[in-house]
């Protein structure tokens, strides 16, 4: 017998259980339909594992530079059994708690492959959701007044190469790795594969990334992207810029080994493995699309400032959208939906003021528009920039390395973009959010008093050094 629901959301990644808590709140009655674990790529394939592995990263190289802070270590080893390990126990352990969300909630979960058949007569708007049952039991039917398709996104890869999980990889064989390599290849230098450059460097495997465009981490503020070049080489790491890879040349007998050409000239790169981090594809097939009047376009299903789709009782949220595609991003999305769908007449989300951040060592963080943004789109700008090294807490942590930039409007002193690069600053950066949320000026953050000694004081002297007024630069 069919089941009808208030809401049926089709995926239960960060977006979707997010979406589910909230109808809950707001009393309706809520169906999530996940094949696969709840908590979705951000949970088992994405933020959570790669920051447990980055973590193991951070902590193994500070304690082989421990002499540095007057402790002396011998034979320091890595045993990445362990660190995968580890890993595991905080992705089960949240997982856990997702779990015990949905039950207190009473929110249903249908573990299973939802596709969208169209309207019928028991849900003419938002159409009868099929679902193929992971246990094999017969198809599930459900009956929703409103549907919020989540369904993430995967890895992509080059036209071509061919990823086979063990010495081509995406991001998701790669936390499954049972050993590190000695080499790898990390092709694409966006926010991925620098994360996972960094962390590779510091667990000591030599790196060499392939990146497409003229310099890495394309989508940053210039000068943080040239900053992260530079230390990121401290590390070891070797950056080819304006590569293209030519995914025929890919050979496998013997480790990896593919060709790129450079200006015209063409060169060979080894390695013992390779990973493959050019971006991720919305997921969009096989769930019912062509049953209803929604619009794909550039392989993302579009949507207008509401979260509505063509058809206005179904709903989308999160990485199959494109845009940000960010697990923070996701989870506004389905507040922001559901509360639609409720009535409650949500505000549009203002893109402009959500963060990004990229957990590399040194981390970067980053809100609103870079510098050169700014100027295309006619500002009149004014920048303040302020090192880390003239922060007396970033030098007794011995990462002194970075700076903030914060960027205003001459015009009008409102502020454009805030842009991080160094120790902790990925937990810095909502202060600029909540910043630009607020209409505050660079004035205003300067007047903010912030504790001495902390890292938090680079945010008040970048602030400062807007009109020129920074105390220790």
């Amino acid at each position: 017998m069919a089941k009808e629901y208030d809401v049926a959301i089709l995926g239960g990644g960060t977006g979707g259980y997010v979406a589910a808590i909230r109808a809950s709140q707001l009393g309706l009655k809520v169906a999530i339909i996940e094949k696969g674990d709840l908590g979705g790529t951000c949970l088992h394939r994405g933020c959570i594992p790669s920051k447990a592995l980055l973590r193991s990263a951070e902590v193994f190289k500070q304690t082989t530079e421990a002499d540095q802070f007057g402790v002396e270590t011998e034979n320091t080893k890595l045993n990445f059994f362990k660190v995968q390990e580890r890993k595991q126990k905080i992705v089960d352990q949240l997982h856990r708690g997702v779990q015990g969300l949905m039950k207190k909630g009473k929110i249903d979960v249908f573990e299973g492959h939802g596709r969208i058949l169209g309207p019928s007569i028991f849900s003419p708007t938002a159409g009868t959701i099929s679902v193929e049952m992971n246990n094999g039991e017969e198809n599930e039917m459900i009956l929703p007044k409103n549907v919020i398709v989540a369904t993430g996104s995967k890895p992509r890869s080059l036209p071509g190469l061919e990823i086979d999980g063990e010495l081509v990889m995406s991001s998701d064989e790669a936390l499954n790795m049972e050993s590190l390599p000695k080499s790898i290849l990390v092709v694409g230098g966006g926010v991925i594969g620098i994360e996972w450059a960094s962390m590779l460097a510091d667990f000591g495997v030599e790196v060499t990334v392939l990146e497409y465009m003229d310099q890495i981490l394309p989508t940053e503020d210039d000068d943080v992207a040239k900053e992260a070049e530079k230390l990121l080489k401290k590390k070891g790491i070797q950056f080819v810029t304006g590569a293209k890879v030519d995914a025929e040349t890919l050979n496998t007998e013997n480790g990896v080994l593919i060709k790129a050409d450079l200006n015209g000239e063409e060169k060979t790169f080894e390695a013992e493995r390779m990973l493959v981090s050019v971006g991720r594809a919305p997921i969009v097939d096989n769930i019912g699309l062509e049953n209803t009047d929604i619009q794909v376009e550039n392989g993302a299903i579009k949507v207008k400032k509401t979260l509505q789709t063509k058809e206005s009782h179904i709903y989308a949220i999160g990485d199959v959208i494109g845009g940000m595609q960010l697990a923070h991003v996701a989870s506004h999305e389905g507040i922001s939906a559901v509360e639609h769908i409720a009535n409650n007449n949500p505000e549009p989300i203002n893109y402009n003021h959500i963060a990004s951040c990229i957990y590399s060592n040194p981390e970067i963080a980053s809100i609103g528009l870079t510098e050169k943004q700014a100027s295309e789109q006619g500002f009149d700008v004014k920048v303040g920039k302020f090192p880390f090294q003239a922060v007396g807490k970033a030098l007794v942590h011995g990462e002194s390395e970075g700076f903030v930039k914060i960027i205003t409007n001459k015009d009008n002193e409102d502020l454009l973009g805030v842009h991080m690069i160094g120790p902790h600053v990925t937990d810095m950066i909502s202060e600029a959010g909540l910043a630009m949320v607020l209409d505050a000026t660079a004035w205003e953050i300067g007047e903010t008093i912030h504790p001495h000694p902390t890292l938090s004081e680079v945010v008040g002297e970048a602030a400062l050094a807007v009109e020129g007024k920074q105390i220790h630069g």
